[in-house]
């Protein structure tokens, strides 16, 4: 006879497996259609497409290298925030470790400090950032929300104080190479007609989306994840290290904050304490379009990815039809609501 602690282990480990995705589909077909990131990958097309008709100057080159080096830097924190997401979390302080970040690099190189030497300075700090926002999650239980919302405001703040609440424009011996690391580009050869011009902020969250992806589809840190979002209980009685997984989770975020910061800080050319500023909406926006679900257990980095381009299309749609940037706002949030009922139709005609 077996013993009932053994029957509720079997129970709570098929509960397990069923969170971290396995799931069955009558065909190919009916899979991508139940994908909410295919939905939004065509809604991105469709938008490309009639802008491409409505405007003579968004398909331009110089346009296309300005939305996609634009959205790069929304996309490479929307991939640390579906992890996040995935594990029923969420993650308010990554504008404020962008520009946290941004300003380390930046007041380091002032100084007259390497760029060898200012890049892991900035991307230790953002380490150091959502390692406290781990701990204080999954060791202490304060509630994410809370957790991060104060830490927004701790790590701006920081900011101002490193840097006196000053511009900071000149970045010492090597500021050629900081601006060539944001700002610059890759020639990419083309069989037929010029090479393109892709922006090397894009090229990096080309090669963050295929190594994520496959870490969040291939790897124990992936399943793991998938685990403790799906169902914590059954993922702590199974042997998943939970509260190891939230604090990784949040310093894989802060890192994802502290690469685009430094990247955004080499675009620009300069530093200020309101860069940033807001920018966690646009990010949870970007991850929830692309279909992570705020309950968790759902999302990937090429959802994160295809969510952010259609925020940045929508904007720049907005900006040469000549409507005010104000409506940005409207079409984002309706998007939101509109990808989270689709989520909950999708589950409902699962559960029937």
């Amino acid at each position: 006879m077996n013993h009932p602690l053994a029957s509720q282990r079997d129970g709570i480990a098929s509960s397990l497996q069923e969170s971290i995705g396995k799931r069955e589909h009558a065909t190919w077909l009916a899979w991508l259609a139940g994908q909410q990131t295919f939905w939004v990958s065509v809604a991105a097309v469709l938008a490309f497409v009639a802008m491409s008709v409505a405007s003579d100057v968004f398909a331009t080159q110089q346009n296309l290298f300005n939305v996609t080096r634009n959205f790069a830097f929304v996309a490479i924190i929307a991939i640390g925030m579906t992890a996040v997401i995935i594990t029923g979390g969420i993650d308010l302080s990554v504008g404020a470790v962008l520009v946290l970040s941004g300003m380390v690099i930046g007041m380091t190189m002032h100084a007259g400090t390497s760029i060898w030497v200012a890049v892991p300075l900035a991307l230790g700090t953002a380490l150091a950032v959502g390692a406290i926002n781990g701990v204080m999650i999954a060791y202490v239980r304060v509630p994410p929300f809370v957790v991060t919302l104060g830490m927004l405001s701790i790590a701006r703040s920081l900011a101002m104080v490193l840097s006196d609440n000053r511009m900071v424009y000149a970045f010492g011996p090597d500021q050629a190479r900081l601006l060539t690391l944001g700002g610059g580009f890759t020639n990419l050869p083309l069989p037929f007609g010029d090479a393109i011009r892709v922006p090397n902020p894009v090229v990096l969250l080309f090669a963050m989306t295929i190594i994520i992806g496959f870490a969040l589809r291939w790897t124990r840190w992936g399943r793991y994840l998938y685990a403790v979002g799906g169902n914590e209980r059954a993922a702590n009685v199974t042997g998943v290290p939970v509260k190891l997984m939230k604090v990784s989770v949040y310093m894989f975020c802060s890192l994802c904050a502290g690469i685009a910061g430094i990247l955004e800080v080499g675009w620009l050319g300069t530093i200020t304490t309101s860069l940033g500023q807001g920018m966690e909406l646009s990010v949870i926006a970007a991850a929830v379009i692309g279909g992570a679900n705020l309950m968790g257990g759902v999302g990937t980095a090429f959802g994160a990815v295809v969510g952010a381009a259609l925020i940045e299309v929508i904007r720049n749609s907005l900006i040469l039809l000549g409507i005010s940037t104000f409506w940005q706002g409207c079409f984002v949030g309706s998007f939101i609501i509109i990808a989270v009922l689709f989520d909950r139709l999708r589950t409902r005609g699962s559960e029937d």
